[in-house]
């Protein structure tokens, strides 16, 4: 008899507890007690992945394997490396953070809002622990829905259903070109298992079009410029918590470093100059657009663009350090990302305008809000001390190892971060309270300070002591490359791999 793992608890105590509230809470109360027990009983499971964790190994751990469609090669195969180890115990925080922050702003339809979420996040754990491309793409898919349903139906603009259509499309033609590329790689390997893919030795050509297909599906979860034009509409019109778990699950920057890189590494290098203009276009582009907004929500969308671009930078460039700083920086990102989103929601929840010039002179009667206001503005500039900090000096580091220009036209992200975040804060929060709405504004109350705090804290943790995630982290990142170099592209075995002690990565034992 097969007895589930713990990461098969991990994704399904999600998903039945949102069943279950969508079929049986008879009231709003219920449902919000019911769902918030959900979302504390799916974190336990995470607590046991982070607390078990071998963080000198490069393998997969917790592994579970179930014969799935055993006659097509496909598998329940599940399990967790360094890489997806702090996407999981982060995608069990959101959801908790993300309930406690609709506590009382969802108001209507509240079963099906706290059901939908519970899937969505049981999926998502699933997308990050999944070790079978079939299932990897059933979680993949199934995110949608409720994604879809979570933007149209409880959004707070009047064009939610053309945002959550968006979206949707934008999602969906790129997961068909995806699932082209699966199939492919199941007739070339007899298995939808990730390390067989691995093992084949594909002709170029094939690479190309795999390469492309995986781009398709994963540039658009990032999102990379040019199809990022869905997010703005996303974080205006969806609800607050669909924009927060979309800023804080970074789905596209990990399966372009679990499947592209390794999986056609040669296409991976002759696309890798294209992907870095990309990237750099969405760094400059995101952050002068962002300079132009005159909406809070659309402002940091656009931030998120510009960040994002530093995450498939870090990638492209094959470097340990700036791979590595990608890793850290969607983590990071997706923390501050969270905290400025629910901080923008803090405000419309209470006027209903996201507009920047309906506001000033906040301080004055939210000071504890416009505290944590600034500790996660510092946080979205990188100033050192803070989780921003960490991600972006690596992906710079890495960068400029790769070529200096490159890491120097990234930098620009530095200073033009800076521009939109502080101008936006200053505008917001400081002055002379600007009219009656904002003078009639209430603090955060204990539930919302709370809420702030442990964002602050999570904030200030991978700022402080990054060798908690980083450690994790390396060992894996070593293997992914080692993967990605391709067949006729040899290693660097002198090139030293970034650590609190220092290392080589000849000193470090494998796995």
């Amino acid at each position: 008899m097969h007895l589930p793992s713990v990461l098969s608890f991990l994704i399904w105590i999600p998903v039945v507890s949102g069943i279950f509230v969508l079929t049986f809470a008879p009231s709003a109360t219920l449902s919000r007690a019911v769902a918030m027990f959900g979302a504390l009983l799916s974190l336990l499971p995470a607590i046991q992945l982070v607390s078990q964790f071998d963080n000198s190994s490069s393998a997969m751990q917790f592994v579970e394997r179930v014969d799935w469609l055993p006659q097509f090669g496909a598998s329940y195969h599940l399990g967790v490396d360094g890489i997806s180890l702090w996407f999981t115990m982060l995608t069990a925080v959101t959801t908790l953070i993300i309930f406690i922050a609709s506590w009382r702003s969802v108001t209507k339809q509240v079963a099906q809002f706290y059901g939908a979420f519970l899937v969505l996040a049981g999926c998502m754990q699933g997308v990050f622990t999944s070790l079978d491309g079939m299932l990897f793409f059933a979680f993949f898919e199934a995110s949608l829905i409720p994604l879809y349903l979570l933007i149209g139906t409880w959004g707070n603009g009047e064009k939610r259903i053309y945002a959550a259509l968006r979206f949707f499309f934008f999602s969906l033609f790129g997961s068909l070109a995806m699932l082209a590329a699966l199939i492919y790689l199941w007739t070339q390997a007899h298995t939808f298992d990730i390390d067989a893919w691995r093992a084949l030795k594909l002709d170029f050509i094939p690479q190309v079009v795999i390469f492309l297909c995986f781009v398709a599906a994963f540039s658009v979860k990032v999102p990379m410029w040019p199809v990022h034009t869905w997010l703005p509409d996303v974080n205006a019109e969806g609800p607050t918590g669909a924009a927060v778990l979309l800023g804080m699950l970074k789905i596209g920057g990990y399966g372009m470093l679990r499947y592209v890189l390794p999986i056609v590494p040669d296409a991976s290098h002759f696309f890798a100059p294209a992907m870095i203009a990309l990237s750099l276009v969405a760094i400059i582009y995101g952050s002068l657009v962002a300079l132009a907004q005159t909406d809070m929500r659309k402002l940091l969308a656009y931030s998120g663009v510009a960040h994002m671009g530093l995450v498939t930078l870090g990638l492209f460039t094959f470097d340990r350090i700036g791979t590595e700083g990608a890793v850290v920086q969607m983590l990071s990102y997706g923390v501050v990302s969270g905290a400025m989103l629910l901080c923008t929601g803090v405000l419309f929840d209470r006027t209903r305008n996201g507009s920047i010039d309906a506001y000033g002179g906040v301080a004055n009667t939210m000071p504890k809000f416009a505290t944590y206001a600034m500790l996660f503005s510092m946080a979205n500039v990188g100033l050192p001390g803070t989780s921003g900090f960490v991600g972006e000096f690596l992906v710079l580091m890495g960068a400029i190892r790769f070529n200096f220009w490159v890491g120097a036209a990234a930098a620009l992200s530095l200073i033009l971060s800076a521009a939109y975040t502080l101008w936006m804060y200053k505008r917001v929060m400081f002055g002379a309270v600007k009219n009656d709405r904002v003078a009639k504004l209430r603090d955060i109350g204990r539930r919302e300070f709370v809420l702030f705090g442990a964002m602050a804290v999570l904030v200030l943790a991978i700022g402080v002591h990054p060798k908690t995630f980083t450690d994790a982290i390396g060992p894996s990142v070593e293997n992914a490359l080692a993967a990605s170099q391709g067949s006729s592209l040899p290693t660097d075995p002198s090139a030293p791999s970034y650590d609190a002690h220092h290392e080589t990565v000849s000193e470090r034992q494998p796995g």
